[in-house]
């Protein structure tokens, strides 16, 4: 029961503007999935090794919830990246570092929809000393943009 009230909740306090996220919600990119969350990491993991790029690290929220008797639900974040095009981005603000690699989410919200979830690169860089046309930029959001699709295709 306060689980849902929770769930019910928390949009609606956000929403309202009490405790405000960090990145307003024009700047997170999300995408259906009709896969699992498990199926769906899964899926963008073989599509960022097809790419050429590292995965770092694979990280399970709901197991990590689990396991110290909290219910999360279905999460899991895949960190990859390729210094190729993570690297210059550093050199030009070391800053940078803090963002990168790169994130993508899985979820299942409340309704049961799986998601998948990622902050638009520009916005990212934003606090750094970064051009927003920077090539890199670009890169980074046609790769997100290309592996979160194919994630995601039936």
């Amino acid at each position: 029961m306060i689980r849902v009230l929770i769930r019910t909740a928390a949009p609606l306090v956000l929403a309202l503007g009490v405790g405000a996220p960090a990145l307003a919600d024009d700047h997170v990119i999300t995408k259906d999935s009709p896969h699992t969350v498990a199926e769906t990491i899964d899926k963008l993991e073989a599509a960022v090794k097809n790419a050429g790029a590292t995965i770092f690290a694979r990280v399970d929220h709901g197991s990590g919830a689990q396991s110290v008797d909290m219910d999360l639900g279905a999460s899991e974040l895949l960190i990859f990246g390729n210094p190729q095009i993570g690297t210059p981005a550093m050199q030009d603000d070391p800053l940078a570092g803090l963002v990168l690699p790169l994130k993508v989410l899985a979820y299942e919200d409340a309704t049961g929809q799986v998601r998948v979830a990622y902050v638009e690169p520009e916005e990212t860089f934003d606090e750094f000393e970064i051009d927003d046309d920077a090539e890199y930029i670009r890169q980074m959001e046609g790769a997100l943009d290309n592996l979160t699709s194919a994630a995601v295709a039936e």
